[in-house]
């Protein structure tokens, strides 16, 4: 009788593994060691410091899924993130001059006191409880919140957004169906809510306010206003990626401290610990761990390794981050580290759009609980995590606490 012999899943297939997604990092340490590997499937895994900063600043790596062979041009609606330069600068350039600087530079700043309002809010809704699920009760409405605020999103249609943001996060899951079937269902649903931005717009033409859409419709730069379909693409993307991993860094941030009880209790005594420790924490335990829609545009040698053009791209930032050529002693949680340049944003032409706003909300967040949690503690250690390797978090975060302090 003939044995039947099993094809061993390779490293990044185990990282795929739902199975792994508590702690993938001993299983990251071991993709370092070869910094490009392929996959059967012709994916480039690349896992090293060096080698995904030279991928994220070069021309010949595209964001363009109409890049690939057998993605429909026509079939997609594309954000300025799913863009290469010229179209990419150009949308990214209007995006921003509602949201920050040069042109609105007091924007996110400004929002603080709000943000530390609705994050008391948020904890007031705690008293008389001692347990909670910090995602749902949570890391999950603040950021929602805060991004329908900027945008002018009535607060009654929050919770619509819940759909909308589980089916894009779906389609950044590499393990959801082949590319083009998730750049399908990621069309889908921005078609949808663009249905739903448009009559905000609509309402915006015939009065505009102080929020990102009308600010986008009302822009008089040298490349303004933007046209109706780029902005209800780029409201789609804001909406959604706006809030998505900000939910995933406020449970990270929130798991980890209750893990360094140490590190809770200086936050709870020096706001200002916050800065370094949203920093660290994007490199220790970030919300995004990989991009998987990159492809090549031309052939590249990289670490030794030939890869041919129309190529598909994973880069494992999170592998990246925890690089010990680059961060002395990485597995280790120091809100003290110096020369912190992680990759918690990504880098180059695409660094994260919503960063400044994601590291303030994550601030006045921990600050909060930090402050007014008394003795919490973690029921379940780790959690259960949603099953997403790209966009990896608690699913639930229950923890348990004596008293919510005023």
């Amino acid at each position: 009788m003939k044995g039947i012999v099993m094809a061993q899943a390779s490293l990044y297939q185990q990282i795929l593994d739902p199975a792994n997604r508590a702690n993938p990092y001993p299983l990251y340490a071991e993709l370092r060691k070869t910094p490009v590997t392929r996959e059967a499937d012709g994916t480039y895994v690349v896992s090293t410091y060096e080698e995904i900063v030279a991928l994220l600043h070069d021309p010949r790596v595209s964001s363009d899924p109409r890049s690939r062979p057998g993605v429909a041009e026509d079939s997609l609606l594309l954000p300025f993130i799913n863009r290469d330069p010229p179209e990419h600068d150009r949308l990214r350039e209007l995006a921003m001059r509602p949201f920050g600087p040069p042109q609105s530079p007091g924007r996110v700043d400004a929002l603080r006191p709000w943000l530390a309002g609705v994050t008391d809010g948020l904890i007031d809704g705690f008293a008389g409880k001692t347990r909670i699920d910090a995602v749902a009760e949570f890391a999950y409405p603040l950021p929602v919140a805060a991004i329908c605020h900027l945008l002018g999103v009535p607060r009654e249609d929050e919770p619509r957004f819940h759909h909308w943001a589980d089916a894009t996060v779906e389609a950044f899951d590499p393990t959801t169906g082949t590319f083009e079937e998730r750049q399908r269902r990621r069309s889908e649903v921005t078609r949808e809510l663009g249905e739903y931005l448009n009559t905000l717009a609509e309402a915006r033409v015939r009065q505009p306010g102080d929020d990102l859409i009308s600010g986008l419709l009302t822009d008089t730069g040298p490349h303004g206003p933007m046209a109706r379909t780029d902005l209800l693409n780029t409201g789609a993307l804001l909406l959604v990626a706006g809030h998505e991993t900000t939910v995933n860094l406020i449970a990270n941030g929130l798991l980890t401290l209750l893990r360094h009880p140490d590190v809770l209790e200086r936050l709870r005594h020096e706001p200002d610990l916050s800065i370094p420790l949203v920093e660290e924490l994007l490199r220790y335990e970030p919300p995004v761990h990989m991009l998987t829609g990159r492809s090549t545009l031309a052939d590249i040698d990289l670490a030794g390794t030939a890869i041919p053009r129309g190529s598909p791209l994973a880069l494992v930032l999170a592998a990246g981050s925890r690089d010990p050529h680059r961060f002395p002693d990485p597995d280790r949680f120091d809100p003290g580290r110096a020369d912190n340049a992680h990759l918690g944003f990504g880098n180059g032409i695409h660094y994260c759009f919503g960063a400044p706003l994601a590291r303030s909300e994550t601030q006045v967040a921990l600050s909060a609980l930090a402050r007014r949690l008394v003795n919490p503690r973690l029921v379940a250690d780790p959690p259960p995590y949603r099953p997403n390797p790209a966009l990896r978090g608690p699913r639930r975060l229950m923890i348990e606490f004596d008293a919510v302090a005023p």
